[in-house]
């Protein structure tokens, strides 16, 4: 019976040793779900026919903007300008109150015309015999001068409006009305009308494709649309760092829904 009970014993402790190597069941790896991709990411590609290596991003920006300032210390008259409003080449956008510039204006032209009636007179004088040459001379320049102080008076009045340089809108109003202003003071910010420019830079693989007047399509994001555009200037260098080359296009025509700072994306250039 004794050496049962060691055998029976020796059993147990062996079968103990089996469990503890054994150790807990590993747990099963857990796989994370795939990423989900939005409906709209897929029919954007195949609207467009491109894929993320051909279509790179471009920003719309005006043919020609400029920020006018002041030439002159004056206060502000009549400001005929707001944000988003259209003007005419040559339309008064500013002008201040000139009433100085004006009266040096017409003073000048008042010391202007007694210097004229002092050279006529002394050419007849001299005629007459009764004035030099030198006085003769004097009295031409003194009219001279006169005639310079009424041209730089007449400059100094024109300052005093504030035309447009071409046709455009308003982007940016720097001032108020009745407003008192420094030369070199911004006044406003103005964008030409017509066919805006695409700014973008292009994979310099893109080079055997490319070329003056190569027709681009872009889907502009703020309205969802393609429109069409064609390249006018290619710079001369590749970038070495991103091996891209800065490209600029015009769009073909004129599309009143596009504002200068949309962006979009460009997609590779349609063979014709």
């Amino acid at each position: 019976m004794r050496r049962l009970s060691l055998v029976l014993a020796a059993c147990a402790l062996a079968v103990g040793g089996v469990h503890a190597q054994s150790g807990p069941t590993p747990a099963t790896a857990r796989t994370d779900p795939p990423s989900e991709v939005h409906p709209s990411d897929h029919a954007k590609v195949r609207a467009s026919g491109a894929t993320q290596d051909d279509a790179v991003r471009g920003l719309l920006v005006a043919d020609k903007e400029t920020t006018l300032s002041s030439t002159v210390a004056a206060k502000i008259k009549e400001l005929n300008a707001s944000i988003g409003s259209a003007f005419k080449a040559g339309q008064t956008l500013v002008s201040f109150d000139c009433e100085e510039p004006v009266a040096r204006l017409n003073m000048a032209k008042a010391e202007l015309a007694g210097a004229v009636e002092t050279h006529e007179a002394k050419l007849r004088m001299q005629g007459l015999g009764q004035a030099g040459d030198v006085e003769v001379a004097l009295a031409a320049s003194a009219a001279n001068k006169a005639e310079a102080q009424v041209a730089l008076q007449q400059a100094q009045v024109a300052q005093c409006r504030v035309t447009a340089p071409w046709p455009g809108r308003v982007a940016k109003v720097h001032v108020r009305s009745h407003m008192s202003v420094t030369p070199g003071q911004p006044l406003l910010d103005l964008v030409k009308s017509g066919p805006l420019r695409l700014k973008l830079n292009l994979p310099s693989r893109w080079l055997g494709q490319i070329r003056h007047g190569a027709r681009l399509d872009v889907t502009i994001e703020e309205t969802g649309k393609t429109y069409q555009a064609k390249a006018a200037n290619i710079n001369s260098r590749v970038d070495a760092v991103s091996q891209t080359i800065e490209v600029e296009a015009v769009m073909v025509r004129n599309y009143p829904e596009l504002l200068p700072g949309m962006s979009g994306i460009v997609h590779l250039p349609v063979a014709r």
